[in-house]
């Protein structure tokens, strides 16, 4: 290049350079400096991140007609990382699955309990106590869950999220016993809690579950209602932080946004570190929320046959199991429950 011209068009370069790092760094910063500033006027006990997480494992279960099922992780404005929807014993071999009550994503498509039993095999019992009474738990949740007893696996969902199924586990115990399940409302749209769903690309989806327990008699001794303990864990999507509250360990997002939207990429989320031991029978929930009570209406589940072939289960008039989860049923996604049957 001839020299004298380099000289006239070198500081047009440089302004070009200038001016288009400049148009830049400016842009990043302020949305940077946004989230800093909402996180720092954030007065609650939670970690928070905002926008999608990374994918880590894609379709952990297929079925047909279902949701994907995928894992991420997720880094906090304060350098904590987190597995969303929730860190979870799906893959773990040690952590038995339960029995299909009803599973469409499998075939099993039975119309009442006593055909979805009539091929149950009683090698499946898991054995806490080995001369304890044995007890049969019926459970529909939206979406996922495990379930302890005393501190041990005794089974999870086969479908972490749709098609919607209902499940079967039996156990030997003695009386009393504490049942412990971690709940999780899968998401699509990784770590803000949301799924496409009624013509919205980030619908915030709800949760759910509801549970009878019967012992050999088939007698009822155990259902789902507000005197289960219940807690949630990780809270979204947030749009705007100043929404949530706490009461000692009580955690409210009750005044919080539900409408979702077209782009979730700045939507907040909130997160809380699950505490050890949790499962067991001496872990002290005393602080927790008495578990709140949501009808079949507000769950949606009159058209899931999944739950409708087994209302003589779920809805008996004597003993009514109720759907329970904590008090925002739409934004607490990881939701961790307790109940102790005397």
């Amino acid at each position: 290049m001839n020299i004298n011209l380099f000289k006239i068009i070198l500081p047009f370069l440089v302004l070009l350079s200038v001016y288009s790092c400049g148009e830049n760094k400016p842009k990043n910063k302020t949305d940077e400096s946004t989230t800093v500033l909402a996180a720092k006027a954030y007065t609650g006990t939670a970690s928070i991140t905002q926008g999608i997480a990374t994918t880590l494992l894609e379709d952990i279960y297929e079925c047909d007609r279902g949701r994907k099922t995928d894992v991420g992780e997720i880094t906090s404005i304060d350098g904590k990382k987190w597995t969303v929807p929730a860190e979870t014993n799906y893959t773990n071999e040690n952590f038995p699955f339960a029995v299909d009550l009803y599973n469409a994503c499998e075939g099993k498509n039975y119309n009442t309990a006593q055909e979805a039993m009539s091929h149950y095999n009683d090698l499946d019992i898991v054995e806490i106590d080995n001369d304890g009474e044995v007890f049969t738990a019926y459970i529909f949740a939206d979406n996922y869950f495990e379930m302890y007893v005393n501190g041990k696996p005794v089974g999870k969902d086969k479908v972490p999220f749709t098609q919607f199924n209902s499940s079967v586990i039996k156990f030997k115990v003695h009386r009393p016993f504490t049942v412990a399940m971690k709940l999780v409302d899968w998401e699509e749209h990784l770590g803000i809690g949301c799924e496409e769903n009624r013509g919205k690309s980030f619908h915030a989806g709800d949760g759910g579950m509801v549970a009878v327990i019967k012992n050999k008699k088939e007698e009822t001794i155990a259902i789902t209602n507000k005197d289960w303990k219940a807690q949630t864990f990780y809270t979204a999507p947030i749009i705007d932080l100043n929404c949530t509250s706490e009461d000692g360990a009580y955690r409210y997002s009750k005044n919080c946004n539900t409408n979702g939207g077209n782009d979730g990429s700045k939507f907040y989320a909130l997160h809380w570190q699950i505490p050890e031991g949790w499962m067991h029978t001496n872990f002290d929930d005393s602080d927790w929320q008495d578990a709140s009570t949501y009808t079949n209406e507000t769950i949606g589940v009159d058209n899931k046959p999944s739950y409708t072939n087994f209302t003589t289960l779920f809805d008996d008039p004597n003993m009514d199991a109720q759907f329970i989860w904590t008090t925002n049923v739409i934004l607490d996604n990881e939701v961790l429950v307790r109940h102790t049957i005397e």
